[in-house]
């Protein structure tokens, strides 16, 4: 089943600040991770976004940093699920495994224990991060999602 739309709150928020090219990244249960203060991160693994958000200069970029102790990061707009607006930085992480491969996410760091705080997020929500442009800028949208019996998502 296809992810639903933007709830309206969102689209008009967007429409306001003169935002467009919105997008879906990604949709994803929230992980124990994800919501520890220990943490302080949303990863946003790369083989889960369903479709190319980033531009090209903005990829170089977050790629150019990819080393042993230093990233790259972006600071962007988000619009919260309380439809609060504040800046994050978003990364782009390569977490090396026991194997010796490495898998990639980007990644929501910096203030995201405050976002998570003051939207309580939980482990296991449903949560959508969508994508938008204000001039050519990259800016972000959190919603929360919770599941009705009929299998449908609703906003939360």
């Amino acid at each position: 089943m296809p992810p639903p739309d933007l709830p309206i709150k969102f689209r008009k928020r967007i429409r306001a600040l003169r935002g467009f090219d919105i997008a879906l990244v990604i949709q994803k249960c929230l992980f124990k991770t994800d919501v520890s203060s220990g943490h302080n991160r949303l990863s946003i693994p790369l083989n889960q976004i369903q479709q190319t958000f980033l531009t090209p200069q903005e990829t170089e970029f977050l790629n150019s940093g990819n080393n042993e102790k230093k990233c790259s990061e972006m600071e962007v707009m988000l619009i919260e699920p309380s439809l609060r607006r504040d800046t994050i930085s978003l990364r782009k992480w390569e977490m090396k495994k026991t194997s010796g491969s490495a898998t990639s996410m980007y990644v929501l760091v910096g203030k995201w224990n405050l976002v998570a705080w003051r939207n309580a997020l939980r482990e296991d929500e449903t949560l959508q991060l969508w994508s938008f442009r204000i001039n050519s800028k990259l800016c972000l949208a959190l919603v929360k999602r919770r599941a009705k019996s009929n299998g449908y998502f609703i906003e939360f």
